[in-house]
């Protein structure tokens, strides 16, 4: 077998969820029009020869494409990412060698933000705390639950305007609250014009009904909600975190959870999957799912879509819309 122009490396399982039949052709297509083969692999290591190849589609396990990797692909011109961030295995090297990057995380904001909407409200009204009396205490309405609130005038807390936190801060306005944006990168103009009022950390913490985290893992994010952050937030205040378990002191919060001054919602944990163990599982305060937040069948399919069209773009020499630069990488989640 000569070796592939374009190797879409993605498990079967996701291929199927990322990419409908359509999508998939176009991909096929744009390896005829480059004038070779289409593969698909489970490994990037499984194609026998990618000496040839010219673009990569990549999926969550993509090994980093330092110069090992790169030495046997020196046609490589375009790594197109199923998913939103990148940096796992996007290196230097490979910006140095000009290969281009891009990505489809635009297609996971809207779930991501469904979810921590649902999770918003879900901690308003002290659903977690209620479903775990009725279903494990075998009681009724316990008062000692904490006080119901909607979102309509709730302040509640966005600390990160990325491309979910925008998506989440349309959905909470649409629906009353009134949102504080902890940003450094955001002014307060900018922040006005996204229906939001411009605030500080601490601040936030302490008005915050809900806080709602969609920050990027960067040094400076790295724990940023510890025990400190934790005690300022008032009772029966919750947090909503649908974004990167680096961004919290796990054992802070739990320690919280525990002493059941506040109620929590997490998608994302230090450890995934999170142990059968762990005193999160067992909490009447603590809603969990298992990372799942962008794994709607739109969304994934959006996700093929958009890799799609980029690999249409780069082959008929469009520009990339979704195109990530080495200093993008560096503020990407």
């Amino acid at each position: 077998m000569s070796s592939p122009v374009l190797v879409a490396v993605v498990g079967s399982g996701l291929m199927a969820e990322f990419f409908s039949e359509d999508d998939e052709a176009r991909l096929r297509a744009a390896a005829e029009a480059l004038g070779g083969g289409y593969l698909r692999a489970d490994r990037l290591a499984d194609v026998p020869d990618p000496s040839g190849t010219r673009i990569v589609v990549t999926s969550w396990g993509a090994p980093p494409f330092d110069g090992a990797v790169l030495d046997r692909m020196p046609r490589l011109e375009l790594v197109a990412h199923t998913g939103a961030t990148v940096k796992p295995f996007v290196t230097d090297e490979l910006f140095a060698r000009g290969v281009r990057v891009t990505q489809a995380g635009d297609a996971m904001a809207r779930p991501v933000a469904e979810v921590s909407l649902a999770f918003t409200l879900a901690l308003l009204h002290r659903i977690p705390e209620m479903s775990h009396a009725l279903r494990d205490r075998g009681g009724w309405y316990d008062p000692a639950v904490g006080a119901q609130h909607q979102i309509l005038d709730a302040p509640i807390a966005v600390i990160g305007a990325s491309r979910t936190g925008r998506a989440y801060l349309a959905l909470i306005r649409a629906l009353g609250a009134r949102p504080l944006l902890v940003d450094p990168t955001v002014g307060a103009a900018d922040a006005e014009v996204l229906g939001a009022v411009k605030t500080e950390l601490d601040d936030a913490l302490r008005r915050a009904r809900i806080v709602a985290l969609h920050a990027p893992t960067l040094p400076e994010t790295h724990r940023m909600i510890g025990a400190r952050e934790l005690a300022l937030m008032p009772d029966g205040a919750g947090l909503v975190n649908t974004a990167r378990s680096w961004l919290v002191d796990e054992a802070a919060l739990e320690a919280e959870l525990r002493a059941g001054r506040i109620s929590a919602a997490l998608d994302v944990f230090d450890e995934e999957p999170i142990p059968a163990d762990s005193p999160l599982r067992t909490l009447p305060n603590a809603l969990l799912t298992p990372h799942r937040a962008a794994g709607t069948v739109e969304g994934r399919l959006e996700q093929g879509r958009i890799v799609a069209d980029e690999v249409a773009a780069f082959v008929a020499g469009r520009p990339l819309q979704h195109g990530i630069t080495r200093d993008q990488l560096a503020l990407m989640a």
